[in-house]
């Protein structure tokens, strides 16, 4: 590597594409922490073999194509990461019982901040953010591995059949067949009515129902909030399988399995490119809050059509840089999204 100053400039050089790189790994894992895990590995192969690189493509070409070679050897195992929807039926709330399923079953929240590199321009960047959205994020995880691959880096990302063919090893034509394929399978999806609409940044509109949204949730008030639901939104809160359809059952649930949520604070946070808050509910003994969930929303003419609560607090707090406790009043925390 030679000398210090040179290992350095290597340091900054893979370092300036993380976020960008995270961003990828994640729509190919649908995992938060697996897509850390691979960029950091993707990072130190790059490091451990750039004297083997010869500078024939740019070298934010070469790290995708180690970091894709990354993720396909991870997803050799076969796992597809889903939602509670994408596994079993709804479930009515007289029936309603609350069985984890293992982490590695879940697709899986992660910050906007992680994943999404900041762009001057305003289609690119909203296109970014869509791409990370759940409903985008598990229909991905629907396609064979290379199919993904192929879609997230011509759809998403805008690079070239040509220069697709080259990272995969392979020939323009099985490139563009993939990319066919791939968008073959979402539009079926979408049929189906996988999308939440919510502009970029959010209108007036969504900004008043995300503010009544709040004061409804922290009064525990189930009239104001069956007025914000879409009459067929759609609640999950993994690790649980539990998903619920409905305002009357949501509110059922809230007021019976989810009493303990009365009282809550909810901070907000940019999650998935949705709008999010982070929940913490009453805590009895120490007083002030504690982490329980972090919640993802998702909008469509002007109504809430899901909610999505993430309650592994141990693992998601400390992802979004969040505290592990509030005393007293959220008022005192900074409120910045």
């Amino acid at each position: 590597m030679g000398n210090s100053t040179a290992t350095t400039d290597l340091d900054v050089a893979l370092e300036k594409h993380r976020t960008e790189l995270t961003g990828y790994c994640y729509r190919m894992l649908g995992s938060s922490f697996e897509a850390e895990d691979a960029v950091q590995d993707t990072l130190v192969r790059a490091w451990r073999s750039y004297d083997r690189f010869e500078g024939r493509s740019s070298l934010r070409s070469w790290l995708y194509r180690i970091a894709t070679n990354v993720c396909l050897d991870m997803l050799r195992a076969g796992n597809k990461r889903a939602r509670p929807m994408d596994l079993s039926e709804s479930t009515p709330l007289a029936q309603a019982a609350l069985a984890p399923r293992p982490d590695n079953t879940w697709l899986e929240p992660m910050p906007d901040a992680r994943v999404l590199p900041t762009v001057e321009d305003p289609a690119e960047a909203a296109v970014a953010k869509e791409s990370v959205r759940l409903a985008f994020m598990a229909a991905l995880q629907q396609l064979p591995p290379k199919q993904r691959a192929v879609l997230i880096l011509r759809e998403v990302l805008a690079w070239k059949a040509s220069e697709v063919a080259e990272l995969l090893d392979t020939t323009v034509a099985s490139v563009n067949s993939a990319l066919q394929r791939a968008r073959a399978t979402l539009s079926e999806r979408e049929a189906s009515g996988a999308n939440a609409a919510v502009s970029d940044p959010l209108d007036e509109e969504q900004k008043k129902l995300l503010e009544r949204y709040v004061a409804a949730f922290e009064g525990y008030d189930m009239t104001a909030l069956t007025a914000l639901l879409h009459e067929d939104a759609v609640m999950t809160m993994p690790p649980f399988d539990l998903w619920l359809t409905g305002h009357d059952d949501i509110t059922g649930f809230m007021t019976t399995l989810g009493s303990a949520c009365e009282g809550s604070r909810l901070l907000p946070v940019q999650v998935n490119g949705l709008p999010g808050f982070a929940q913490y509910k009453p805590d009895p003994e120490k007083g002030g809050y504690t982490p329980w969930s972090i919640q993802v929303l998702e909008i469509s003419d002007g109504r809430l059509t899901g909610f999505h609560f993430y309650l592994d607090t141990q693992r998601w707090f400390p992802l979004f840089d969040l505290p592990l406790h509030l005393d007293g009043e959220v008022d005192e925390v900074e409120q910045g999204a």
